[in-house]
Formats: structure tokens, sequence, C-alpha cells
């Protein structure tokens, strides 16, 4: 039987995507990067998926990288520099598919989450945080210059000189530290990461979803572009979110006194 390398439930809303190589510390193998990008695409486009979690099997988040089929690679050296480059943009839409999808995303942060596994745990909307969670680059370990969009997304929550500093000390921080620079939304007891994470994605993904769109496509914009921009979109999508279903529930809930049933549309 071939290995499933991804977990994946759909239950009150909540789409729950879960690395499973645990033996590997859910390092990023090709199917594994290519079976939780169809599933996103899938879920991007699914009414019964409001929100998703991100989380890994065992006791790693993602480490990043396969070292072991890197050192395979290598030695065949079987693909071109050009097929090389291309192989690696291809594996990038992961995490500009958990950046870009048009859902909250959160990851459940339950242990490392190292090189590319950083990129992908920052490229979610929310990081909910272990304990027990680590975080660091690794690349300059290895003699690799990073990837799966951690020089932009480090830079953007921990600013330059920090990032730089991980880049290039590859220190692993905890999860105590990484809340305190910015890389992660909350820490909690290990134990509890489960359930809290269930938790935040469940009240998003019962609440007006169209509202959650532009808020995530607009904030994400905001950090590549300037004020009167973004205030002629906001022009756009706050009227565009007035015209949705969820709005006039949201006005009739308020004017009643009462917690509003939102619908996603």
């Amino acid at each position: 039987m071939s290995e499933e390398v991804i977990l994946t439930n759909v239950s009150n809303r909540v789409g729950a995507l879960t690395f499973n190589r645990p033996d590997k510390l859910n390092a990023l193998s090709r199917d594994l990067i290519f079976q939780s990008i169809d599933t996103l695409k899938r879920w991007s486009k699914d009414d019964e998926v409001g929100a998703i979690i991100i989380t890994g099997a065992g006791r790693a988040f993602c480490a990043g990288g396969d070292v072991s089929a890197m050192a395979d690679r290598n030695e065949a050296e079987e693909q071109s520099l050009e097929e090389k480059i291309d192989w690696l943009r291809e594996g990038h839409e992961l995490s500009w598919t958990i950046y870009n999808i048009p859902k909250v995303t959160i990851a459940a942060v339950n242990g490392f989450a190292m090189g590319a596994g950083l990129g992908v745990c920052l490229s979610c909307d929310l990081r909910i945080a272990s304990d027990k969670a680590k975080f660091g680059t690794a690349y300059a370990k290895v003699g690799y210059g990073g990837d799966f969009g951690t020089t932009w997304l480090l830079t953007q929550y921990a600013g330059a000189p920090k990032a730089k500093e991980l880049f290039f000390l590859s220190d692993i921080i905890e999860a105590e530290e990484a809340y305190r620079i910015g890389l992660v939304n909350r820490v909690v007891a290990h134990d509890e990461l489960e359930a809290n994470a269930l938790d935040v994605a469940t009240r998003i993904a019962h609440g007006p979803l169209v509202s959650y769109r532009y808020m995530k496509a607009n904030v994400n914009l905001s950090s590549s572009t300037d004020f009167r921009t973004m205030l002629d979109r906001e022009s756009e999508t706050h009227i565009r979110c007035g015209q949705t279903e969820d709005h006039k529930e949201g006005v009739r809930a308020f004017m009643e006194k009462r917690a509003a049933n939102f619908k996603g549309r």
C-alpha cells in the first residue's frame, strides 16, 4: 500500500489538511506538495469549506526539504539546472496557494517548522503554535539560500534585520520568541493546540466568508502597494460586501440585539 502523504477531513465547514510523513518530520516530498496543492484548490471552490487548518502528524509541522532526497538528487544529477528551477517554481505554488486562496488558512504548528516548512507555515493567514513548537530557517546549514517564500514572508513579519539574523545564523527559536517577533498569533499548551485551532477555524468558517475573502486579499495587497490604491480598492470591496446576504443579516442581528446567523454568501 502506498504511503498517504497527506490526510484530509472536512467537518462542520472546517477543512483539515495534515502532512503525514511523521518518520521524516513531514519533510516535503513531490507527492506531499502536489497533493496538498490539489486539495487546497479543490477546497477553494467548495462551499462546504469555510476555513482551513494545516498541521503535521507526529512531532513536526514540517521540517522543510527532504535532505536525504537532496543527497540522492545531487548524486544522480539527472536534471538540468533549468529543470531544477522549473520544478522548484512548481513546488512554490504550495506557498502561493495557501497565501492567496480565498479562504482563511490557519497553521496549527505542533512542532518543528523549519526551512521550507517555515515558509509554508508563514504563508497561512493565522498561526497558532504549540508551546513545544520550534522555528528556524536552516538553509545556511546545508548551503541553500531560502525557498517557499521564506525571504519575503520573514521580512514582512519580522523586519529585514531580524530576517537576516535568522537566515545567516540559522538559530532555532522557541514558540514564545516566535510570538514576540510577530511570527505567530498565539501560543497555547501543546495538548490544547488542536482544540484551540479548531475553535478559531470554526468561528471563521461560520462567519461572513465574502468579507473574510476581501479582508484577506486587501491585507495581502497592502504589503506591496500604496495608500491611495488601497483606499480605491476598499471602496470597491467594502461596497461589494454590503451587497451580500451576510451583511443584511449582520445589520438585522445588530438591530435585534442577537447573534448573526451568517451563511457565507
